[in-house]
């Protein structure tokens, strides 16, 4: 029997690692590669107003650049006090798409001065699967808490080190990466996305 081949639309390995670890826990066999294996795949300009907008965009432009089954996500942080900033544009709130430790820096700059009780933010997460023909499917997930005033932990990426999930005290980056699987808000969509691939793709 053959597996079948579902492209996650990102270069980004820790999402790839991240997908492939949700998928396999859900039981699904899918040979789950990156764009990066598809040279000729332009990277899509995310031009949506919300994450479910530009998780769409990118799966469908994907889909239709392989011809295989794309997968594509789109999250961020939104901060209360910013009124949900950075929103979707957190990979380049520093001018610079992808510089964590800009994007970092420059945000807790912003929220210097914001007492502990403020600083309540949320990761929001849009996952969309889209196959070749146009189908297409998009699942959200959240993960609630507040911002730390400085860094701590080794893993994860983006905002990770100065996010402390509701309940908790340590941030997503003090987390083992199966620990911040289970809570993430991009593990959420993930597993709310798995049986639509099954059905759809596996």
């Amino acid at each position: 029997m053959t597996v079948p081949r579902l492209v996650l639309a990102t270069r980004n390995p820790h999402k790839i690692d991240e997908l492939r670890r949700i998928l396999d826990g859900a039981g699904l066999a899918v040979h789950l590669v990156g764009v990066d294996v598809f040279p000729h795949v332009r990277d899509v300009v995310e031009t949506g107003t919300t994450f479910a907008e530009n998780a769409l965009l990118k799966a469908h432009a994907v889909a239709a650049a392989t011809g295989l089954p794309a997968v594509a996500d789109d999250s961020g942080l939104c901060v209360d006090v910013l009124g949900g900033a950075p929103g979707v544009f957190s990979a380049r709130w520093s001018g610079r798409h992808g510089d964590d430790r800009a994007n970092l820096d420059l945000l807790l700059a912003q929220l210097a001065d914001v007492p502990d009780d403020r600083r309540g933010a949320h990761f929001a997460c849009a996952a969309a699967l889209a196959l070749p023909g146009g189908v297409e499917r998009v699942v959200e997930g959240r993960l609630t808490g507040c911002l730390a005033r400085a860094p701590r932990g080794e893993h994860g990426f983006g905002y990770d080190p100065v996010f402390v999930p509701e309940g908790d005290v340590r941030t997503t980056a003090e987390m083992a990466p199966p620990e911040k699987d289970a809570i993430s808000h991009r593990g959420r969509a993930f597993r709310a996305l798995a049986p639509l691939v099954g059905e759809l793709v596996g």
